[in-house]
């Protein structure tokens, strides 16, 4: 008898929205928001490092993240918040690696990510490329909040993490104050409170 055939691996996730999402093949029509921000607020930064009875999760860093990068361009559009608040969004779908994992798989894990990244911009009204100029910032944004989160939280010194990350200068005291204040969320409360601020910046954008 001719061997039989072995079904190809399974390369999507079932949502609790009901959704299957093909991590190989994204589609906009497959993302949903209250996925994303279910996902993001249960995946741990810093592998569940940090201080605190709850993990510091991937929605707290990216309610951070669009707080510093509007903070640092306080003229921001309204839609490239939108970009910075869902720039970690594939983490719903993959998880959160440290990056010494990331570079250790090499590119086939980012170009994964990225594609994810684009369905999810595309999904939400967003170019499915974001101009250099808003991902330097996101990304300047994203090495601020991280060098919070690695004093704060995570054990760093303040000469350690600056070796790694970006030390948050540039921006107005009453911001830096805010964001010093960091704690780890529960779970519940970190998904709320993502949503929250997607739906405001969605309603803002409509006017």
């Amino acid at each position: 008898m001719p061997p039989r055939r072995q079904a190809p691996p399974r390369a999507w996730q079932r949502m609790l929205s009901g959704r299957r999402l093909d991590l190989l093949d994204p589609s906009p029509m497959d993302i949903e928001l209250e996925d994303i921000a279910h996902g993001l607020a249960r995946v741990a930064r810093w592998n569940g490092q940090t201080v605190g009875d709850h993990a510091f999760s991937v929605a707290q860093h990216s309610l951070l993240v669009e707080r510093i990068a509007s903070a640092l361009r306080p003229d921001l559009s309204t839609r490239w918040r939108l970009a910075a608040l869902l720039h970690d969004a594939p983490e719903y779908v993959v998880g959160d690696l440290i990056s010494p994992f990331k570079a250790a798989i090499g590119l086939d894990y980012r170009e994964l990510e990225g594609r994810l990244l684009r369905a999810v911009h595309i999904r939400f009204g967003l170019p499915g490329e974001i101009p250099k100029t808003i991902t330097a910032l996101v990304k300047r944004a994203d090495k601020m909040a991280a060098f919070l989160e690695a004093t704060r939280l995570a054990g760093f010194s303040e000469p350690e993490a600056r070796r790694f990350f970006t030390a948050p200068r540039g921006l107005p005291e009453r911001a830096l104050v805010e964001i010093r204040n960091i704690r780890p969320l529960p779970a519940t409360e970190a998904q709320n409170q993502f949503m929250a601020r997607f739906e405001e910046l969605i309603e803002r954008g409509k006017s």
